[in-house]
């Protein structure tokens, strides 16, 4: 019976392997994983990233969607370079000569070979200073039921935001960092990374050298940056939307962080004139969730805090501890006192706003996924003291963010998708008005990884001195609290 059953099963690989199919259905010429994501500038710039089985040419064929005829015959053709990575081969593409505010149908693919991926669309911004964008964290799913099931967040998101500017993803889409993971997090996210720009952020399951050593995998995945801001554990960039600086961090790198990424985002921030500066990252600085009091936490608090107040962010999106917080207005690690508000309708609804607030927005908006946390009531001080809201979401569901910035005004909302009956709910809402802006100011401090490398063993120091000051004023906490 055996030896039957053992022939039946070499037939059929035999002819599987004759019409070039894999035992898990998947073509030896597809062109798979495919994104669209944000380079320099929202209006005119982005990078394209797909991958193949096999080695081929790396062709981008894009047309403004209104000429588009439904064969790509008049459109442009762009070619980039491929390397290959986890015996598969990882494609990237950048342009820099769109036009704002269009349109654009592509696809992926090898042109010589008439090898296509899926017809895709991507719209740039129109350069003005009214846009939204959306924000999830945390899939990390482990099958293919709970990637569904994380999409399904995404989904109600655009739900709520079908404008969307842009997709900023805060991190850790994997879980174990597979080639199967990362297939069916493309295959159940393709409606939304094939229709919009994608703002990708390295987390530590995404290929961190400290988590089960995978290296290389997060700048092998996305198009994000042709600079030297690219690591074996990540990547850090920035671009520009309407009016706002967006930063992206590399939290990864914070053991205790180089010194070429502290001073890359010092110069990069202070450089912008933007109305608003935002900056993204994985690992969150206020979070009351199970990693708050780690060794990674503490040192990241102590090295970020001061230089986001030195920098005027107005917010931070972050990841990484799979519950719900945002904080008030913090600045020095304490909730900024007599802020003025005021209140107006906007669209039909009463919105209060912080009027020029000093200090800083954290927000966390717990995951997109399955995998929830609960409210960690030992966090350390003042996490809990400047949180707003802090709740967790395990027995609801999935959490987005959507933040719509309308010149001066930025409005910040949070919904819960629910598990079982797919419903939205608004969970929370902040607001900030500004009538003041931001001046550039020049800045070069060196941002090279070779000359900065020297300065590491020395903030080592520093950062475990620090980390262990901070351990000592926690003890006194507890046995004072």
């Amino acid at each position: 019976m055996k030896k039957n059953l053992k022939k039946t099963l070499a037939v059929v690989l035999a002819v599987m392997m004759l019409f070039g199919v894999t035992a898990s259905g998947a073509s030896a010429d597809e062109v798979k994983r495919i994104s669209c994501t944000m380079v320099e500038d929202g209006t005119y710039a982005r990078g394209f990233s797909w991958y193949t089985y096999e080695d081929c040419a790396t062709d981008l064929q894009i047309v403004k969607t209104e000429d588009f005829d439904g064969t790509f015959s008049n459109a442009k053709t762009y070619t980039g370079s491929s390397s290959k990575y986890r015996d598969q081969y990882a494609h990237k593409v950048y342009v820099y000569d769109l036009e704002a505010d269009t349109s654009y149908t592509y696809r992926t693919g090898d042109a010589s070979k008439g090898l296509w991926g899926e017809t895709c669309t991507v719209v740039t911004d129109d350069g003005d200073d009214k846009f939204s964008f959306i924000t999830i964290a945390d899939v990390q799913a482990s099958s293919d039921e709970n990637f569904a099931q994380a999409a399904l967040t995404l989904k109600g998101a655009l739900e709520v935001a079908p404008e969307a500017g842009f997709i900023a993803n805060l991190g850790d889409y994997v879980n174990d960092n597979t080639n199967d993971e990362w297939d069916w997090y493309f295959k159940n996210f393709a409606f939304a990374n094939n229709a919009y720009t994608q703002v990708p952020v390295a987390g530590n399951h995404d290929g961190n050298i400290t988590n089960k050593f995978n290296t290389n995998c997060f700048k092998n995945i996305f198009a994000l940056d042709e600079s030297d801001n690219q690591s074996l554990e990540g990547v850090y960039y920035s671009f520009d939307y309407g009016n706002a600086h967006i930063a992206v961090l590399n939290t990864n790198d914070m053991y205790p962080m180089t010194q070429a990424q502290r001073n890359w985002l010092i110069n990069d921030m202070k450089q912008s004139d933007a109305t608003w500066k935002i900056l993204m990252m994985h690992r969150s600085l206020y979070s009351a969730g199970k990693n708050i009091n780690k060794p990674d936490t503490v040192i990241m608090r102590n090295v970020l805090l001061p230089i986001i107040d030195e920098l005027g962010i107005d917010m931070v999106y972050a990841g990484h501890d799979h519950m719900y917080l945002r904080t008030t207005q913090v600045y020095g690690d304490a909730a900024v006192e007599n802020v003025e508000y005021v209140t107006e309708t906007v669209n039909g609804e009463s919105i209060t706003f912080a009027v020029n607030p000093e200090g800083t927005v954290y927000t966390l908006p717990s995951t997109a996924g399955t995998k929830r946390y609960g409210v960690n009531e030992d966090a350390m001080k003042p996490i809990l003291e400047v949180a707003d809201k802090a709740f967790s979401t395990s027995d609801w569901g999935g959490c987005f963010c959507v933040t719509e910035i309308d010149s001066g005004k930025l409005i910040y909302k949070a919904y819960v998708v629910d598990d079982e009956t797919q419903e939205i709910g608004l969970v929370d809402t902040y607001a900030i008005m500004k009538t003041e802006g931001n001046t550039a100011v020049d800045s070069d401090l060196d941002e090279s990884l070779a000359s900065t490398i020297i300065q590491y063993p020395i903030n080592l120091i520093v950062a475990i001195v620090e980390m262990l000051a901070t351990y000592v004023k926690m003890l006194f906490d507890l046995i004072g609290g």
